[in-house]
């Protein structure tokens, strides 16, 4: 049987203001461009895109354990909760798709609190600082690490 062609991409809490939170750091583009450039990307390669988000932590990880029956993988911005979450990483973990992890901004040249990620060492994805285009970016690398599971 062959993997699903569809990807869950995840945005969590405060993701919502993009547009209008902090311009200076996240930029203009609103979560609306979000999910379309992310769809943009998946159907170059013949993949959907179902997209959540939430400023509730519980309402992401539902949608992240129902993607273990019909998506081949994660793209997730956890947005604050990258720094706090064990429960969002162990939902990661437990579904056992490919994740990609993206941030807008370059989280590692900001607050020292925000260089840990607990979905990083799970994640076969990372991509950081690219803005919002770096979905499409994560988009892109995802759909190689599925191709090549698909393959072995």
């Amino acid at each position: 049987m062959s993997a699903p062609r569809r990807l869950l991409l995840v945005n969590g809490p405060n993701l919502n203001l993009l547009g209008t939170r902090e311009p200076e750091i996240y930029g203009t583009a609103t979560l609306g461009d979000v999910e379309r450039i992310t769809q943009d990307a998946a159907g170059r390669h013949g993949f959907e895109v179902r997209a959540v988000q939430s400023n509730h932590e519980g309402v992401l990880i539902d949608a992240i354990h129902a993607a273990r029956t019909d998506c081949a993988g994660i793209v997730i911005n956890p947005g604050g909760l990258t720094h706090t979450s064990v429960v969002l990483r162990d939902a990661l973990s437990g579904v056992a798709l490919p994740v990609a992890e993206v941030h807008i901004s370059d989280v590692n040249a900001r607050e020292e609190f925000r260089r840990h990620s607990y979905v990083a060492d799970i994640a076969a994805v990372h991509v950081v600082g690219e803005g919002v285009a770096g979905y499409a970016t994560a988009v892109d690398l995802l759909i190689d690490v599925i191709a090549g599971q698909s393959e072995g």
